[in-house]
Parts: structure tokens; C-alpha cells; sequence
């Protein structure tokens, strides 16, 4: 099964604020970056998957009419600190996070463990479906969890990996993990 997994647009939201799982809109840039998007991108597709938040399924509606959205795509939830300012929240639970991640949920969120391992369960049961090009609409978390999921890298070295707003991810996802191969980027 080919795969294109895409980042929503850019969004309208002051930087440096914690979101997630919030709804968020998309900026108005939305029709120049659908436009790059379109000409990056090669439907029909056999199926598409977003997340169910709206800035995802709003780009996933330019390339479908038939979306199946999976609560398995959302961003990290990081819970208490939605829509904080970064600089707002608490240092020492900040720090308390920050030093371990991977495995630390954010207060009344999730640990990074949690995302990807529902990221897994997605792109397991992805696999074993029959769909020969398939378009995936979700969010920079997910994306950099897929990464990890296909090469194995360790969830410590995800944030390593940059995914822009509107980047592109396309890989194989084969009927085995070891014959998965990761194509491009961009």
C-alpha cells in the first residue's frame, strides 16, 4: 500500500502556545499551501484518514468526499496545558516532563509512550487493509511517531525529525514491517 501522510496547514495561533488536541483554525494561508499541496500530490486515492480535529479534515475534504476519520491520528494530548502559553506553565512539572517525555504525561494528558502506541495500533490495523494509494491527513505528533514506527528510531530521537505545516511523508507499508520503506519527504 502506497501512503502520503500530510501535515495540516498553518494554523491561527500565536507562537509559543501549547495546543494539541484543540480545535484550532487553519490561517489564511490555507489556499496558497492547498495549492503547493495539490501539486505535490497524486489522487484519486483508494482511501483517506484524517484526524477528527477540523484543520485536519478540512485539508483531508479537498482530496475526498469519503474520509474516515480515527481519533488514533490526534496530536499528543497534552491535557492541563492546552492552550497555555509555554512560558506560562508550570517550570517545575515543565521540567518534570521535558526530562522525560517519552514516558511523562502531561498533567491529565498523555505520555509520548501513549501516542505512539496508539499510532501503532493504527498503522497495524492500516496494514492489513486493502487499499492500494492511500492519503493520511494528521498532525506533526502522529507524523514523527510514523517515522519512528517505520525506521524504528527511538521515541527519544523523534522531535529530532522537523515536520513543517503541509509536509509530506510517503512510504510503502508492506504486509510485513521489514519490507515497509520510507520513499520521501517534502
Amino acid at each position: 500500500m502506497e501512503l502520503a501522510v500530510i501535515r495540516h496547514t498553518r494554523l491561527d495561533i500565536d507562537a509559543g502556545r501549547c495546543y494539541g488536541q484543540s480545535e484550532i483554525a487553519l490561517a489564511d494561508t490555507f489556499d496558497t499551501e492547498l495549492a503547493s499541496l495539490h501539486s505535490r500530490l497524486a489522487p484519486p486515492y483508494s482511501a483517506v484518514y484524517s484526524s477528527p480535529l477540523q484543520r485536519c479534515l478540512q485539508l483531508a475534504r479537498e482530496f475526498s468526499d469519503s474520509i474516515e476519520t480515527d481519533a488514533r491520528l490526534l496530536e499528543y494530548d497534552f491535557g492541563d496545558w492546552e492552550l497555555n502559553r509555554w512560558d506560562d506553565i508550570d517550570a517545575a512539572a515543565l521540567d518534570a516532563w521535558m526530562r522525560d517525555f517519552v514516558n511523562v504525561n502531561a498533567p491529565n494528558g498523555e505520555s509520548l509512550v501513549q501516542m505512539y502506541a496508539r499510532v501503532v495500533a493504527f498503522m497495524e490495523a492500516l496494514r492489513g487493509r486493502d487499499h492500494p494509494h492511500c492519503l493520511i491527513v494528521t498532525h506533526s505528533g502522529v507524523i514523527r511517531c510514523i517515522w519512528a514506527y517505520l525506521l524504528q528510531i527511538p521515541l527519544a530521537e523523534i522531535f529530532k525529525l522537523e515536520v513543517g505545516y503541509g509536509e509530506v511523508l510517503r512510504c510503502r507499508l508492506a504486509a510485513n514491517s521489514q519490507e515497509d520503506v520510507v520513499y520521501a519527504r517534502g
